[in-house]
C-alpha cells in the first residue's frame, strides 16, 4: 500500500508540481486520506523525502545501465545522461529535490533523512565508469564527486534561468574538459597537479 501511494504521489507531483500542495490536498487527489499518508510517511516532509529517495533510486538504475552500455563513448554517455536528467518532465521532481535539500541542510523537522546517501549513492556507479576508463579508485571517486556537483549545479541553473542553450553549452564544455582530463589521468596513472587559477 505504501509503495502504491508513493508511486501515485510521484506521478502527481511530476504532473502538477508542488505549488501550495498540502498533504490533505494531495490525499484527496490520490483518493486516500490525510491520515493514511501520515501513517505511512509521518508528515508532509516525510513524504517529500520518500518521493526524492524513490526518484533518486530510479535515476540510479538508469546510470547503471549507461555505465554498462559499452556501445557509448564516455562523452556520449555523459551527453545522454544530461539529456535525460535535464528533461522538463523531471523538473517538478528536481524542484522538490532542491527545495527539500535546502530544508534538510537547515535540519528542518522531517527532512534530515534526505541527507542519508544523497551524495554517497551516486559515487559508486559514477566511480565505476571512471575505473572502466582506467582511473585509479581514488581518482575515479574524486571525479565522480565533481561530476555529481557539476550536474546538480547545472540543473539548479537550468531550473532558475530556463536558459537551455546556455546550460547545455556549459555541459558540453564540462564533457570536453572531463573526458580530456580523465584520459590524461588514465594515461599517466596519477592524480594531476592542481594549479591556482
Amino acid at each position: 500500500m505504501a509503495q502504491e501511494l508513493l508511486d501515485a504521489a510521484i506521478g502527481y507531483v511530476a504532473a502538477n508540481g508542488l505549488t501550495d500542495l498540502s498533504l490533505r490536498r494531495l490525499a484527496t487527489e490520490l483518493g486516500t486520506s490525510h491520515r493514511m499518508l501520515s501513517h505511512h510517511f509521518g508528515s508532509k516532509e516525510g513524504l517529500w523525502v520518500a518521493i526524492i529517495h524513490e526518484v533518486e533510486q530510479r535515476q540510479l538504475a538508469l546510470v547503471d545501465q549507461m555505465v554498462l552500455d559499452r556501445s557509448l563513448s564516455p562523452a556520449d554517455a555523459m551527453r545522454a545522461w544530461w539529456q535525460h536528467i535535464s528533461h522538463p518532465s523531471l523538473w517538478p521532481n528536481e524542484r522538490l529535490f532542491f527545495e527539500v535539500y535546502g530544508q534538510a541542510l537547515h535540519r528542518r523537522a522531517g527532512t534530515a533523512a534526505l541527507l542519508d546517501g544523497i551524495v554517497e549513492w551516486w559515487l559508486a556507479p559514477i566511480s565505476a565508469a571512471g575505473k572502466a576508463q582506467g582511473l585509479s579508485p581514488a581518482d575515479a571517486r574524486a571525479s565522480a564527486r565533481l561530476a555529481l556537483a557539476v550536474t546538480r549545479g547545472l540543473l539548479l541553473d537550468l531550473l532558475a534561468t530556463e536558459d537551455r542553450a546556455g546550460v547545455d553549452a556549459a555541459m558540453e564544455r564540462w564533457i570536453a574538459l572531463n573526458t580530456r582530463s580523465q584520459g590524461q589521468m588514465a594515461r599517466k596513472g596519477s592524480r594531476p597537479s592542481v594549479r591556482p587559477g
